[in-house]
């Protein structure tokens, strides 16, 4: 089986370890802890890691942007993967994957007791040859839709992942004629013409058969609050309704 290959994964926007721990252990294939939107900071991320050590489950990280040091703390901490939003142009892929990898691949630096590394108890023989950390590039506006396939194209992207709410908003906010069907179509043709996976996020588990008939393998099933949202939603629905006091 490869090992960078993603099926299915789940958002973890609460910052709750137990949260993360609990989807780990019910056997996703990856999570993402989310910095961009999500409660979780970046003192928390420790934890949710180690939360999720010895499930199989791998933890990705969501940065706001490119940022050399906070990158390099996440991987040096256990994260398995990065995902960037708003990449539109390969450059910046590239830019992000130069945080990401030691040299002679990138400028990633390194220190033997990272807790990659069991804190010195395991560091490689050689950090220039480890396995490069997964990155997802989020393809979430007109412009990365357009560069689509060069952004897939750039050695060491993993996945072309959609953040359909962003690329909805973008292609109305700016008038395009491009539908979010035709630019959905687009990324996963261009994924799949560089042997790469075609990721999206669902708000609802019962789209993602159709998504994978569209060429998605790489499927986030919701986010932690959503589904809370809704498991709270349905038990009250189940209830009589109040009494009139």
């Amino acid at each position: 089986m490869n090992e960078r290959f993603l099926s299915y994964g789940i958002w973890i926007a609460s910052g709750s370890t137990v949260v993360a721990e609990l989807a780990a252990e019910c056997g996703f294939d990856w999570l993402l802890l989310d910095l961009e939107h999500g409660f979780l900071s970046e003192a928390g991320i420790p934890g949710s890691l180690m939360a999720v050590k010895g499930s199989g489950c791998k933890p990705f990280v969501r940065v706001g942007r490119i940022d050399p040091v906070l990158i390099g703390r996440i991987l040096d901490w256990g994260a398995a993967g990065i995902m960037l939003p708003r990449v539109s142009s390969p450059e910046a892929a590239k830019e992000c994957l130069n945080t990401m990898n030691y040299p002679p691949i990138g400028m990633r630096g390194y220190t033997s007791s990272a807790r990659a590394y069991g804190y010195g108890l395991r560091p490689p023989a050689d950090p220039g040859k480890v396995p490069q950390p997964l990155f997802m590039a989020q393809i979430e506006d007109l412009e990365g839709v357009r560069n689509a396939r060069e952004i897939a194209e750039v050695p060491g992207v993993d996945v072309l992942f959609v953040g359909p709410s962003d690329l909805k908003l973008n292609l109305t906010a700016y008038g395009s004629s491009m539908s979010l069907h035709s630019a959905l179509e687009q990324v996963v043709e261009a994924a799949q013409a560089a042997g790469k996976q075609a990721g999206i996020l669902v708000k609802d588990p019962s789209e993602a058969d159709l998504m994978k008939k569209a060429g998605f393998s790489c499927i986030a099933l919701g986010a932690d609050l959503g589904i809370l949202r809704k498991g709270f939603g349905d038990l009250l629905k189940q209830l009589s309704p109040k009494p009139n006091v």
